[in-house]
Order: C-alpha cells, then structure tokens, then sequence
C-alpha cells in the first residue's frame, strides 16, 4: 500500500499541535508531500494573477466613509492617505518614523507627524479620530499590545493589516528546513527583517477575544486572491486585514 492510500494519514494533521501523537516517521513524510503535491499542482496549473503588493488599499479606501477623519500609524511615503484625501475627502493625519519617508509623505500633501510608534499616542486624545489604519505596521512595533489598546482609544475604528505567520508555506518551510521562511509575502531573512514580533491570525483573533474588541469585517489574501476572512484562514491566509471596533 502506498503513503497516498494509507488510511491513517490525515492531510489536516500538518496544521496540528498534536504532531507528536504520529508513528514514526509520518509527519516528517507528510511535510514532503505538501510540499510535492503543491509544487505539481503548481506546474500544472497556471499562476493566479498576482495581488497588488498594496490590496489592502483598495479595501482600506471602500471602508472609510467621506470626510472621516483619518490617522495612519507607520503611513509611509503617504501614499494611501493621498489616496484617501482625494477620493473620500478625508481629514487625514499620517505618523511616520522615517524622516526620508515622511518628507515624501509631505511632498505629497500629506500632514505627516515625524514620531516613534513605541511610545504610544499620548499626544492624540480621546476620540480624536473616526478610524486609525495600521497598514502592515503591527508586527514592527515593539510594543504591539499597547499599540492596539491606543489605537482604539484615540479612534472609533481601527483597520489592522499583517502577515499570517501560521500560513502553510511558512508552516512547511520551518519545519521542512529548520530556518525562518523566505517567502515572495515575507521576502526577509531574521536577521533584516522589520518583524520583530511575528504573529498569526489566530494570535490576533485571542485578543480580540480577551479585550472587548469586536470584528466588524474581515479579508484575507489567499493564492494570489482577496476574498472575505474564512474560518480556516489561520492556515491558508498569507496576509489578512480586518476592521474592529469596541464592543
């Protein structure tokens, strides 16, 4: 009987905790054959088209209504917030650590704060904001627990996006070479990388659980595809944005 016939393989049990519970030998085979069995399908199948390196953009721009008033935390050469000032009219505020960056960010015409995220939002009251974006930022910060709590005192909503680290290529690509992945969505090694604190969807969902936060809307980037967050996204999201709020 070959490994694809025997019965006590189940294809979910790569995403588990339990590994240890498998005979001998069967886990290890098991990350090898993901990895075969996606590397084929790939070469037969044509490449999905590829996501714009900014999809968040996109839904960021649907999910803010005109004339909000805007703070984006780690905004960059202010692209979006640009953006938003010309689509949606927004009253936007960027917050950029980079002075490179935040001189382009005011060449642009957006106002930009020169400031480190680490120490928080005490120059920002209460409410002074109707949504705060975290724009692949989170996972940067030191101190991303606390950026979260601020984000939602100084706004009504927040917008948060980030890299899954629990997607199925980085899950098979640690165990399989023992080293941090590489991937086209996580193109840096440990040691230059901008990651400080990696985290999971499932991570981001625990504490939404534990600091009466709720999930207005969710999305996800799958194979090349946005689409809305699914339930078992936590293995197959490369990168997730979501809308939360106070409950």
């Amino acid at each position: 009987m070959t490994h694809a016939q025997d019965p006590r393989i189940d294809p979910s049990l790569v995403a588990r905790r339990d590994v240890e519970r498998l005979p001998a030998g069967l886990f290890e085979w098991r990350i090898a054959e993901v990895a075969s069995i996606q590397a084929s399908r790939h070469a037969r199948e044509s490449s999905p088209p590829a996501a714009n390196p900014r999809w968040q953009d996109d839904i960021i721009t649907r999910e803010i209504q005109p004339g909000a008033r805007v703070l984006d935390l780690g905004c960059g050469d202010g692209q979006l917030l640009e953006r938003l000032q010309r689509e949606r009219q927004v009253r936007g505020q960027g917050v950029e650590i980079d002075a490179k960056a935040a001189l382009g960010a005011t060449e642009r015409g957006v106002p930009v704060l020169q400031a480190d995220l680490s120490e928080g939002l005490s120059w920002f009251p209460d409410g002074s904001f109707d949504v705060v974006v975290l724009e692949e930022t989170l996972q940067t910060l030191p101190n991303p627990w606390l950026m979260l709590g601020e984000m939602l005192r100084v706004g009504r909503k927040g917008i948060v996006s980030f890299p899954n680290f629990a997607h199925w290529r980085v899950i098979v690509d640690l165990v399989a070479h023992g080293r941090m992945p590489v991937t086209p969505r996580l193109p840096y090694h440990w040691y230059d990388s901008d990651n400080i604190h990696p985290f999971t969807l499932q991570d981001f969902l625990d504490w939404v659980d534990t600091s009466n936060v709720r999930i207005v809307a969710g999305h996800s980037l799958s194979e090349g595809s946005v689409r809305p967050l699914r339930p078992e996204d936590n293995l197959h999201a490369e990168e997730v944005l979501v809308v939360v709020e106070r409950r």
